[in-house]
């Protein structure tokens, strides 16, 4: 039975993931800061799909929890699913550096750190897949998390090429907006956000699971989206800025 490793895996796009591994026969690795809502997580899947899951308390900010997590890593798992992250209300200038450190201390080191944990036993037994969560807010200039979204988007695309050739898979994973808990937990104001724009976790997640099996290196869940990503790489930045600014970030 092939085994996954999910971080941020109590909500959202997380546990969609969740719920879709273990429908497709994964063990599952669940690792989240709330060890409560994991249980309940893990009992759910059990009674939902029949499978077990190991639960793994962690917090992806601290050197400890990075070090628990990569030590599971280590021991070998065939998919790994860098899911954590939270957003920031307020505008660069209005957040605390701190907050700004730990967004990307989860963001992109520990989507280093993880990945790289990860990816030498599965080229060693020549199969595996790593999906890296980014937004599609990676396209587009909206402060500290587009830009920590980039970089995970840039990671993965280079770590996909340097795997390349092989059966080991990389690759970023980039929504918009989801219906998830994400925007209550920073506070965001989304009431202008138009209903057309939003997406569910579980077809996020159904068309991850396409994208990875056809060998994407990005994917960009739904028609709108792809077509909003290639529009905004044709408007001047000052113009997609002005966008983003009057509707949010995923």
């Amino acid at each position: 039975m092939p085994t996954a490793l999910i971080t941020g895996a109590t909500a959202g796009i997380g546990a969609a993931f969740a719920d879709r591994l273990a429908a497709d026969g994964f063990s599952l690795v669940l690792v989240a800061r709330d060890g409560e809502r994991l249980a309940g997580v893990a009992e759910r899947l059990r009674l939902r799909h029949g499978v077990s899951s190991e639960v793994l308390v962690a917090d992806l900010v601290t050197d400890e929890g990075l070090r628990a997590v990569e030590r599971r890593l280590g021991e070998g798992v065939d998919l790994l699913v860098n899911n954590a992250g939270f957003g920031h209300q307020g505008h660069f200038l209005d957040v605390p550096a701190e907050q700004e450190v730990r967004m990307l201390r989860l963001h992109c080191e520990a989507v280093l750190r993880l990945t790289l944990a990860a990816l030498p036993g599965m080229r060693d037994r020549d199969r595996g897949a790593v999906i890296n969560v980014a937004s599609v807010a990676a396209f587009f200039t909206r402060g500290s998390y587009s830009a920590s979204k980039a970089w995970v988007v840039n990671f993965s695309e280079s770590v996909a090429l340097e795997t390349a050739g092989g059966r080991v898979r990389v690759m970023a994973l980039c929504p918009g907006f989801v219906r998830t808990e994400f925007h209550d937990r920073a506070s965001m104001d989304v009431s202008n956000i138009p209903g057309f724009l939003w997406l569910s976790a579980d077809d996020v997640v159904r068309e991850a699971m396409r994208d990875l099996a056809r060998g994407a290196r990005v994917s960009i869940p739904d028609l709108r989206y792809k077509v909003l990503v290639r529009v905004g790489r044709l408007v001047p930045l000052g113009l997609a800025g002005q966008i983003t600014r009057r509707f949010g970030r995923p």
